[in-house]
């Protein structure tokens, strides 16, 4: 099993969790508000006058086989409209209880 964690602008929010439910990836946890900046070329979102967008993050277990289609839906997604921008970070899980 694989930790997924995804940050994206939160005009992703609803194709995010459209993609877990098409993957049958029941389970999540949701961060609604989240600030911060690309360390590439991305703007900050801050919620603020200045920097009014913000981010939104969501964190899933997942299955290896579901692991490599759920990271090329997000590439596609981002490809779409890079501006807006999503990432996805991937931790092994060693054990649940």
């Amino acid at each position: 099993m694989k930790s997924v964690f995804i940050v994206y602008n939160q005009a992703f929010s609803e194709r995010v969790e459209y993609m877990l439910d098409r993957l049958e990836i029941r389970g999540f946890t949701q961060w609604p508000d989240v600030h911060g900046r690309g360390s590439a070329t991305g703007d900050p979102h801050m919620g603020t006058h200045t920097w009014p967008e913000m981010n939104s993050a969501t964190l899933s277990i997942v299955e290896d086989e579901k692991l490599d289609i759920l990271l090329e839906k997000i590439k596609k997604l981002n490809s779409i409209n890079e501006e807006v921008g999503i990432r996805a970070f991937v931790w092994n899980i060693e054990r649940t209880v």
